[in-house]
């Protein structure tokens, strides 16, 4: 396999002037092209419960089929470090190296494509560090907690031929894309309102208490977790339990908004709200957290250039009552399209009474199922994981083998950072955000919003 993979990179090195960059390749795209079978060498950006729980299972539940590897481990907490070495050895039969921290691991030559799973606020600086190094990336959501950020990663992608995709794993359910298929062939109707919620009842989500008591600060680099944040004095909690805590995440927009309001753009087309008001408190769980506990968001979609066209969409959150059944219920005249059924149907459409006494036509969806059967890429029960991420995992990968565009490129994860940061500028100072695409800030009372 080394040997195949020498001769590869020899020959795209040696044909690059002439061939290669008329196609707009890369030498490494190009030797990728080449040698299908080519062993694709991943590194790990973060060994955290999210990589462990979920990503690995899925990455391993496809790996070996599609010749991808893992080769190393960068994580800034020795504990975790020393961990992810040593468990990712059994999983893949093999040594993995550990790295202290990224520079370490971009020196690594053979890398290919890193997985980013590390603090919500990393997300998009981390990925500009891997696109500087020559290097694919999934990359976990939300894609950016601030538009500096998001500004600054979505331009180099954009400048580069890599493939990045965005942890927004709806994009490769199969019922998420017939419903999608279904709004955008027009047989819906024009969108008129859509409802998300997301509650659970779980005083211990994003909190990580047995940890606290092993982690110290001389065993991990404070400075360097910090990146771009202002400075704060060393605190586990923040490390570790960083979703409760802005400016190291939004909490509650940036882990389960923006997964939702990511189908508002993908099934509507349109990249951004137009305005957002919300509201949110920390009325339950009184722990130190600075992230709200419940909150609701209402948005403004339509086209920029008319106020006469759009829908509104409603975002409602809680952590203190709840099952955990996240609700995606699009409306139109005609019925509405139910993503926790998997349903479209006829209920509230115009009928006929209601039409007749306006001189109306009724107006009713069809009866209509969005459920499909998965198929390949579910993760056993055996490997964890589940059936969406699993699908997400593998087209990512296939498209490091292709070099086609992922199910969701950075576009859709600098969209949803858009949606979010409004949602976080519009509770933070209680007033109305807006969206400026050609500063590519977002707004409150005319001005950027900070932190």
């Amino acid at each position: 396999m080394s040997s195949r993979r020498d001769f590869i990179k020899k020959t795209a090195k040696a044909t690059a002037g002439v061939y290669i960059g008329t196609m707009g390749f890369s030498a490494k795209s190009y030797a990728r092209i080449l040698g299908a079978n080519d062993r694709v060498n991943v590194g790990v950006v973060g060994y955290s419960d999210r990589f462990r729980q979920t990503l690995l299972p899925c990455f391993l539940h496809h790996n070996k089929e599609l010749n991808f590897d893992i080769i190393g481990v960068s994580d800034i907490w020795k504990l975790r470090r020393e961990e992810g070495s040593a468990f990712l050895k059994t999983q893949v039969g093999h040594d993995v190296q550990a790295y202290v921290n990224n520079d370490e691991l971009y020196r690594n030559k053979d890398l290919d494509a890193v997985i980013i799973a590390t603090a919500d606020f990393q997300h998009a600086l981390h990925t500009v560090e891997a696109i500087k190094a020559n290097c694919d990336v999934y990359c976990e959501k939300p894609f950016a907690e601030t538009m500096d950020d998001a500004n600054a990663a979505l331009k180099a992608v954009k400048a580069s031929k890599h493939i990045v995709q965005i942890g927004s794993q709806r994009r490769s359910g199969g019922n998420y894309k017939k419903a999608a298929e279904f709004i955008q062939s027009g047989k819906f109707g024009p969108i008129t309102m859509v409802e998300l919620t997301w509650n659970v009842n779980q005083p211990g989500r994003w909190r990580r208490p047995g940890l606290l008591d092993k982690i110290r600060e001389q065993d991990t680099d404070w400075k360097r977790y910090l990146m771009n944040r202002p400075f704060e004095a060393w605190d586990p909690r923040k490390y570790l339990e960083f979703r409760l805590f802005w400016p190291y995440s939004s909490g509650l927009p940036g882990q389960w908004m923006s997964h939702q309001i990511d189908t508002v753009h993908w099934f509507s087309g349109l990249n951004h709200p137009r305005s957002v008001v919300a509201n949110g408190g920390i009325y339950m769980w009184k722990d130190g957290r600075r992230n709200w506990d419940t909150m609701t968001a209402v948005f403004d979609y339509g086209p920029d250039n008319d106020a006469t066209k759009g829908f509104q969409v409603t975002f409602a959150s809680r952590m203190h009552n709840g099952d955990e059944r996240p609700a995606e219920l699009y409306f139109s005249n005609g019925g509405e399209l139910n993503l926790i059924t998997n349903r479209v149907s006829p209920t509230g459409g115009l009928r006929q009474g209601h039409a007749a006494a306006m001189n109306m036509q009724p107006n009713l969806l069809p009866e209509m199922s969005l459920a499909v059967e998965e198929a390949k890429v579910i993760a056993s029960a055996n490997t964890g994981g589940d059936a969406l991420s699993s699908a997400h995992m593998r087209n990512w990968m296939d498209c490091v083998r292709s070099r086609q565009q992922p199910n969701a490129p950075v576009e859709a994860g600098y969209n949803h950072s858009v949606a979010t940061i409004m949602t976080n500028a519009a509770v933070r100072s209680g007033k109305k955000a807006t969206f400026d695409a050609k500063s590519g800030q977002v707004l409150v009372d005319g001005k950027p919003f900070r932190y």
